[in-house]
């Protein structure tokens, strides 16, 4: 009996962090949408550590302005961004929805889906080949210089 309502209250819990997360993820965009008078987020550091660090991309690279963006109405810069920027949007609302119901319902829904192997297996390989088709074109587009003023060194 005490390890099931452990287990109950470990979801309960994890199942409340992924609304509050989903929450932030949606709200500290906006935020900076309120704040990006004269589109400044285009020609200000980037918020990535990885990027600050080395001056390469990472994989995630983009998704905030691309929401950023995407609130403004820009969908063609939203997606220029990180192409997956739109998909969070949704993708948090849907968690937020299906948690919600969840806590009231007492029910879990799309377990299958969410823990699926196949479709994060793909999911992951759909990133690696975005992310290394980003890289080419960022290679590309800037010089050696460009890439290390985009770093903290420099």
């Amino acid at each position: 009996m005490i390890s099931t309502d452990y287990t109950n209250n470990t979801r309960t819990k994890r199942k409340i962090y992924g609304i509050i997360g989903a929450l932030i993820t949606l709200i500290v965009p906006f935020f900076l949408m309120l704040d990006n008078h004269n589109n400044h987020l285009e020609s200000d550091q980037s918020f990535c550590p990885f990027k600050m660090i080395i001056g390469f991309p990472c994989p995630g690279c983009g998704i905030t302005k691309s929401l950023v963006y995407f609130y403004q109405g820009d969908l063609y810069k939203s997606i220029s961004y990180h192409i997956l920027g739109p998909f969070v949007i949704a993708f948090c609302w849907v968690t937020i929805i299906v948690l919600t119901t969840e806590l009231i319902t007492k029910k879990e829904y799309f377990n299958g889906l969410l823990y699926n192997r196949k479709l994060a297996y793909g999911l992951a390989v759909f990133l690696g080949v975005y992310h290394f088709i980003r890289l080419i074109f960022f290679v590309r587009n800037n010089s050696f210089d460009d890439i290390l003023h985009q770093t903290i060194w420099f």
